[in-house]
């Protein structure tokens, strides 16, 4: 399929390099025009009136990525990102929700590695346990069971600036589970054993032991805002996610001590970036913006989440679905596939019915996750006993 599409940035050059690779790989396609355009809100104000769509990749975003943001939402065009950045999503959120309403602009922040897929599955679960249990989904848990892949420079960049932007006290805010969520929950989740606090290490039914995930709380935030979405906006579904949902994210442990050492890793590296020092130690020791690992041994890459959910029903049962999202190959691929297919889900998907506002991946619904599968991402879900 053809389209009429661009590409923009800063470097002339660059873009033209860029285009002249596009034709190598797809000589049948039509090509991008070009569209140089620097960091500013005149220059993106200009750049969002002239597209029905844009995707923006420019991090770190907590630096660079509200004059993108802004001139999308005043502009009314539709908006996708592939930020981890919760503080700036939530920053976003206060900023321009408003605006994207009144404009009709629908923005689409952290629907790349961070968040869609734990997004989505948790979407797909809902879907299946409506469908099968004919009951909206409580209590979920995903997994990152498995991650091979190096870090670029560019990760390392966003993650150490947002740790730079924004005070101790909005980094805390922003990673509660319902901060996102337009509507707050007082469903007070799913208790934790004394030894899961202490440790950090659970045992979860379906999935096995897992401990803290690096990511868990940046994508706890945006499932969370699908959540609060889908029980009052109009266009979504208000079946699939019950009043006593509740999300949870961990990683596979390949045991209980390995699982303590990730947890206490991560609650003592935290409080560590908010020193300079610790910033300036990481930074000396990681990829550099720019750089990242060999492209060729990026292929091999593989990420798969797996994740349970149970019923919200007023009987008790045995039955929880299971799910599996896995993809073999670059991380950043990925991110560009998931990017690509959420614009053309947006662009050509009639049954996406939606105002203007601030969204998450779920939102675009069953036809978003079709595009993803059929480009490459493996997705399977079934009924099991517990």
């Amino acid at each position: 399929m053809n389209l009429k599409w661009a590409v923009a940035g800063r470097s002339e050059a660059k873009l033209k390099q860029l285009v002249s690779e596009c034709q190598t790989l797809k000589p049948d396609r039509t090509l991008p025009e070009i569209e140089v355009c620097n960091v500013n809100d005149e220059e993106l104000a200009t750049l969002a009136r002239k597209t029905f769509c844009l995707i923006t990749t420019l991090g770190p975003y907590s630096r660079y990525g509200e004059h993108a943001f802004k001139a999308c939402a005043e502009a009314g065009t539709h908006y996708i990102d592939c930020t981890g950045e919760v503080p700036f999503t939530m920053t976003m959120i206060q900023k321009y929700e408003n605006a994207a309403k009144a404009s009709g602009a629908w923005m689409f922040p952290q629907s790349g590695l961070e968040s869609a897929p734990s997004d989505l599955l948790t979407l797909t679960l809902a879907t299946i346990i409506r469908s099968e249990l004919a009951s909206p989904t409580s209590d979920v848990v995903v997994d990152l069971h498995r991650l091979d892949s190096t870090p670029s420079g560019g990760t390392f960049a966003s993650f150490l600036t947002m740790f730079e932007t924004f005070p101790a006290r909005v980094l805390l805010e922003a990673l509660k589970p319902y901060t996102l969520s337009p509507k707050p929950n007082n469903h007070p989740g799913p208790k934790k054993s004394f030894l899961g606090s202490v440790t950090g290490v659970h045992r979860i039914p379906g999935l096995g032991l897992l401990s803290t995930s690096p990511t868990g709380a940046m994508n706890a935030a945006l499932v969370c805002r699908s959540w609060g979405l889908m029980q009052q906006e109009d266009g979504l579904p208000k079946d699939l996610y019950g009043p006593n949902f509740t999300y949870q994210e961990f990683m596979k442990a390949p045991n209980a001590l390995v699982g303590l050492m990730l947890h206490y890793t991560l609650m003592t590296t935290a409080p560590l970036l908010l020193l300079p020092p610790a910033r300036a130690l990481i930074r000396k020791l990681t990829f550099k913006p720019g750089d990242g690992p060999d492209k060729e041994k990026s292929k091999k890459d593989i990420i798969e989440f797996r994740a349970v959910a149970k019923p919200d029903a007023s009987t008790d049962t045995n039955k929880q679905a299971f799910g599996r999202l896995a993809y073999t190959g670059s991380m950043y691929y990925l991110t560009a596939l998931i990017l690509a297919q959420g614009a053309a889900t947006i662009l050509q998907d009639d049954s996406v019915k939606l105002t203007g506002g601030i969204y998450t991946p779920a939102c675009l619904g069953q036809g978003f996750i079709d595009r993803i599968v059929g480009a490459g991402v493996n997705l399977e879900t079934e009924i099991r006993e517990i």
